[in-house]
């Protein structure tokens, strides 16, 4: 284990010998250097640009790894600059500034000699007397080398502040040569810069500035920090602008006058935006404000334009039940007639109703007619499943609109408006757990004429990210809406379907029989109650069913916090299922041990993350991914993670979105389906003690289902309507367009 952070600093001086590994993403560098105290040694830190043959003085802790031995870990560094023509050659010999090799260095060195850097930085044009550069490639050289320079300084001058390496390089790909100077004046918009970076860790830089910054930035940083934190964390795509006041006086120590203020400033710089709706004034960001009024008014266009009808639809239905051997109901053949002559559909209802048999009914029909159909859903298991239960390829929204990342963490896709999908039908499922970016962004990439179904559930939860996008537009009833309530008799004598349809109605489920696929184990204590899970998981459940107990039962927590919450519950499952061995790798991370053989979650969407499956590469995990941790390598500092089919490869920088996945929480299981399910029912926090949390949990299960606790709290849960309260505007956008 590292315990460098109880040794106090020590400093070396030497020469960097040779670079064993770096990368360019977060500077982290494995390298060799020598000194007079110690001779050769190997080190290891965040660097960034660094060559060998440079005088560096380090500081930091001497440590010892399991694996590679005694090694200094580097915490700051202080470079030599270069001042002779010798150093300089080196310098550039390394390959440091692109375009220059050691044989370009030798001839520019040889021309210029100690005013190398200088004839680099100001006259460039001077390079192209030399024989084997032209103009054009000179003035490339000189740019390459005055960014480099650049980072190097801002780098370093970040660093002083607080800030690592890896940070500094983010904080300087987005503000380039002046990011020091920006972080001077107003370093509270570090934390509202993509660079996680919290409003705290802001102030104390504020805190440690020789001149502090104007009052006005940390309150308007402040609001900026509010939105993103309702946005990021409880889902709000607005906040009403009242609500703003008070977290804000307490965020950044103002008055309400200086705040209120604050919040008309920011509106006339359009960093927000205002919208009066239904009566109260919501605040917005501009990105969310733009996906949830493009998502109504694309609705709107797609219901104006719908795609033509096609006569007989009648006959075509029969065809349908003839090839799927089934007879629909009423409702059912009003969801496919509706599909097909509407050309749009939101087709919901609870478990056993009959959505997968609509579905396929609906794809039977569109095939019928030649029409070219994409299935999608959220998630990769979500998309497998769709798979499974239709008999055609899904794959993920993500996938289908073909996702990039462009360099801030952000997506963007290749399929939009200006290049539409090829399908002239898609059908999207689970749609309860689509944010309203994601949808936004489908709605964009649709055809006109295309067909459009929307799949899911409006009783569970609302989804991870932010937005409400099916119960907005359940709610607005604008777009034709078919949900289904009659639950068939064979899905009856499936006590998780039953007992989920009696939670949703507000009836406590049966917890007496013991001889189906729903159980419940009184278990009064906390601490009981997380014991007799994890014995259920590592065994009972394992030798009676044949269950794996890491790729079959999934724990799904009301809560993280607790004796019965994720953190304890997973702690002691990988202490049972996957234990310290000798042998097997394991790496530790903010107080955290990963160990070859976890399981784990992506707990944030990452574009930037590669994968590989069959052959195929590609990038992005995403939020909700559940996968097994196959190797440490800690040359390459990375992970190699298998979600499902896809091996991905995610550089230690990352394991901070990672999180130990024998237990999750509810929110993070939606869209998600697992053959045997665990839910702890008591040790929860009252606030999370409500009806559709307990809902969404019971319907993850496939093949059985047990509850661990008290009757008492399943009762409270259930009789707990409140819904999670969450503010969005694509509901009254679209009854706004549609008046």
């Amino acid at each position: 284990m590292d315990n460098s952070n109880e040794k106090e600093l020590i400093s070396i001086e030497g020469t960097i010998e040779n670079i064993t590994f770096q990368n360019s993403e977060n500077g982290f560098t494995v390298f060799e250097f020598s000194c007079e105290e110690e001779g050769c040694v190997t080190a290891v830190g965040e660097l960034g640009n660094v060559f060998p043959g440079e005088k560096i003085t380090f500081s930091g802790y001497w440590v010892v790894h399991p694996t590679f031995g005694k090694q200094f870990k580097v915490e700051s560094w202080v470079a030599s600059i270069p001042e002779t023509a010798d150093e300089m050659l080196i310098f550039l010999s390394s390959g440091i500034v692109k375009g220059v090799k050691e044989k370009t260095a030798r001839k520019i060195v040889s021309e210029f000699g100690d005013s190398t850097f200088e004839v680099l930085e100001l006259y460039p044009e001077r390079l192209a007397r030399i024989k084997g550069i032209s103009h054009e490639k000179a003035l490339e050289i000189s740019k390459a080398f005055c960014r480099m320079s650049k980072e190097r300084n801002a780098v370093m001058a970040l660093e002083k502040y607080g800030l690592s390496t890896s940070e500094s390089l983010r904080v300087f790909n987005k503000y380039g040569s002046k990011s020091a100077e920006m972080v001077e004046n107003n370093p509270y918009s570090l934390c509202n810069a993509g660079l996680n970076i919290d409003f705290d860790r802001a102030c104390r830089i504020a805190d440690s500035l020789e001149k502090a910054p104007a009052g006005e930035f940390k309150i308007r940083e402040g609001i900026i920090y509010i939105l993103r934190h309702n946005l990021n964390n409880q889902g709000h795509t607005c906040v009403p602008r009242e609500s703003l006041i008070a977290p804000c006086q307490s965020l950044a120590l103002c008055s309400e006058d200086d705040a209120e203020k604050a919040i008309d400033d920011l509106a006339e710089g359009k960093r927000i935006i205002i919208e009066e709706l239904y009566n109260r004034y919501f605040v917005f960001l501009p990105e969310i404000y733009e996906a949830e009024r493009s998502a109504a008014k694309s609705l709107l266009f797609y219901k104006r334009y719908a795609a033509k009808a096609f006569p007989e639809t009648d006959e075509q239905i029969k065809r349908a039940e003839l090839i799927g051997g089934v007879c629909y109901n009423d409702k059912q053949r009003l969801a496919i007639r509706l599909a097909v002559e509407k050309g749009m559909l939101v087709l919901t209802g609870g478990p056993g109703t009959g959505k997968t048999t609509t579905l396929r009914g609906i794809l039977c029909v569109f095939e019928d007619l030649g029409l070219e159909v994409a299935l999608a859903a959220p998630t990769g298991r979500a998309a497998k499943r769709m798979s499974e239960l239709t008999g055609k390829e899904a794959t993920t929204i993500h996938r289908l609109l073909e996702v990039e990342w462009d360099g801030e963490e952000r997506a963007t896709f290749k399929r939009n408006k200006h290049n539409p999908l090829t399908a002239q039908a898609v059908i999207i499922d689970e749609l309860s757990m689509v944010d309203i970016q994601l949808f936004s962004a489908l709605l964009a990439a649709l055809p006109i004429g295309c067909r459009l179904v929307m799949v899911g559930d409006s009783d569970q939860l609302p989804p991870v990210g932010a937005g409400n996008v099916l119960q907005d537009i359940i709610e607005s009833k604008a777009i034709p809406t078919v949900e289904l309530d009659e639950v068939f008799r064979q899905a009856m004598e499936s006590m998780i379907v039953s007992n989920a349809h009696r939670i949703v109605r507000g009836e406590y489920p049966d917890l007496t029989i013991k001889d189906k696929d729903f159980f419940f184990l009184e278990r009064a204590l906390p601490a009981d109650a997380a014991n007799t899970i994890c014995e259920l998981t590592e065994t009972r459940l394992p030798n009676a069913y044949g269950y794996s107990p890491v790729d079959d039962i999934q724990i799904l927590c009301p809560s993280r916090k607790g004796e019965t919450g994720t953190g304890n519950i997973n702690k002691i499952l990988q202490q049972r299922l996957n234990p310290r061995e000798k042998g097997r790798h394991e790496h530790q991370f903010g107080g955290r041990t990963f160990r070859v053989g976890d399981k784990l979650m992506q707990t944030r969407n990452n574009y930037n993350i590669e994968w590989e499956s069959d052959g195929v590469h590609g990038e992005g995990i995403y939020n909700g991914d559940i996968g097994i941790l196959d190797d440490i390598d800690e040359a390459e500092q990375c992970f190699t993670v298998c979600f499902e089919d896809r091996k991905a490869t995610i550089p230690f920088e990352f394991s901070k979105d990672l999180e130990h996945a024998y237990a999750v929480t509810v929110h993070k299981s939606q869209g998600n389906e697992f053959p045997a399910v665990i839910i702890p029912v008591t040790g929860i926090n009252s606030l999370l003690e409500y009806r559709n949390l307990l809902y969404t949990a019971v319907t993850r299960a496939k093949e059985m289902i047990i509850l661990v606790g008290r009757e008492s709290t399943v009762h409270k849960m259930v009789d707990n309507d409140r819904k999670q309260k969450r503010y969005s505007a694509l509901k009254a956008f679209i009854m706004l367009g549609d008046e």
